[in-house]
């Protein structure tokens, strides 16, 4: 079975026992994760999915959430995540607004409040990827016509 099935098989199996300590371990996993990266968030994070997550001494199935999480915020794309193994080389390298804004997206205060945003990103930038954030959740409704508007459709 594939890192990519066994990380959707094990999110998509939680239970009312198992989920609060996966999701704990899974943040404080992704905690460790990107404050090393944003140390340094101009450098690649390069090695094989196996150097990797050993590095941050993480499992598998939870490395891999990492990186379906992390994928769309990359300047350059993943392999296929199904394909990925123990053996695959990667490298990551992120658009630190780019993610900064998936983080809103994801609901992860605990990941866009992490202190090295503050060296990454002016406060004006956050405050204005937060507004971005929140108006692309705005939802405008038309005004319905009432009884006696004429129709819409002339």
């Amino acid at each position: 079975m594939s890192l990519y099935k066994n990380w959707k098989d094990l999110t998509e199996n939680q239970t009312n026992a198992t989920f609060e300590s996966f999701w704990k371990e899974y943040c404080d996993a992704e905690i460790r994760i990107y404050t090393d990266i944003l140390k340094d968030p101009k450098t690649a994070l390069e090695g094989t999915f196996g150097e990797l997550r050993e590095k941050y001494d993480v499992k598998a199935t939870l490395f891999m959430g990492f990186l379906d999480g992390i994928s769309t915020s990359l300047l350059e794309e993943l392999p296929p995540l199904a394909s990925v193994t123990e053996e695959t080389a990667l490298r990551l390298r992120i658009d630190p607004e780019k993610l900064y804004f998936n983080m809103h997206t994801a609901e992860a205060s605990h990941l866009y409040a992490l202190d090295g945003w503050k060296e990454i990103l002016p406060e004006e930038t956050r405050q204005q990827i937060a507004k971005e954030y929140k108006r692309s959740k705005t939802v405008v409704k038309e005004k319905k016509p009432g009884r006696n508007d004429p129709c819409p459709c002339g």
